[in-house]
């Protein structure tokens, strides 16, 4: 990759001939398109791309919050490129026929704020799920006002829902009102709390797998 100073023509972007043209960081590059290869990708290539293309699959429904709420920000890395790294890494097995989810490890959040104190969540009546947990404000930096985030994940459709801001830290209880068409099947559920003027956020809690009623 090579960066150029504008001539006449200016800078160009896409590409031309056997170079490609972007901005990267402000600056105006080129780089020459990749060869394309005949050769089979090898195990652990291949391991890699799926482990990849599952993590990128969770994370497009929730963006936003990885956006506003995983990691350090200011850094080199991106809070979702951060969230991506994590996830790879941490919470990504494979068994060298499909990569699959390490649930417990996942984290839709990463921050310093106060979690949540004795969180637990059980099936309610109407394919829903009523969360409950002991009001801890006061404690380091929590407070009565910071804000409950929820999300459920179901693995056969692959399929996510999320709510912000569905509660207040002290509420002690809230219900999470899913999807019907997810009645009978089992949904992986985490929650997390953020400040009110989103400085701050906690890291999330995975209240396990849950079968609907």
């Amino acid at each position: 990759m090579g960066t150029y100073n504008k001539g006449i023509l200016g800078a160009f972007y896409g590409k031309v001939g056997t170079v490609v043209g972007a901005t990267w960081r402000g600056k105006d590059v080129m780089r020459s398109l990749p060869r394309r290869s005949n050769r089979a990708a090898t195990i652990l290539q291949r391991m890699q791309r799926d482990r990849f293309t599952l993590v990128a699959n969770f994370m497009l429904p929730l963006a936003t919050i990885y956006a506003k709420y995983f990691g350090t920000k200011g850094t080199l890395k991106t809070p979702k490129n951060q969230a991506m790294s994590y996830l790879i890494k941490e919470a990504v097995l494979d068994d060298g026929t499909e990569a699959y989810w390490e649930f417990n490890k996942i984290l839709v959040t990463r921050g310093d704020l106060l979690g949540l104190s004795t969180l637990s969540g059980v099936a309610g009546t109407n394919h829903d799920v009523d969360v409950t947990w002991q009001n801890n404000s006061g404690q380091g930096n929590a407070l009565d006002s910071d804000l409950v985030l929820a999300v459920a994940y179901e693995k056969t459709s692959n399929l996510t829902w999320y709510a912000e801001g569905i509660a207040t830290r002290d509420t002690e209880a809230v219900t999470l009102p899913l999807p019907a068409y997810w009645s009978g099947l089992e949904v992986h559920v985490w929650m997390a709390v953020v400040a009110d003027d989103d400085s701050k956020y906690a890291t999330s809690q995975y209240l396990g797998a849950i079968t609907l009623t």
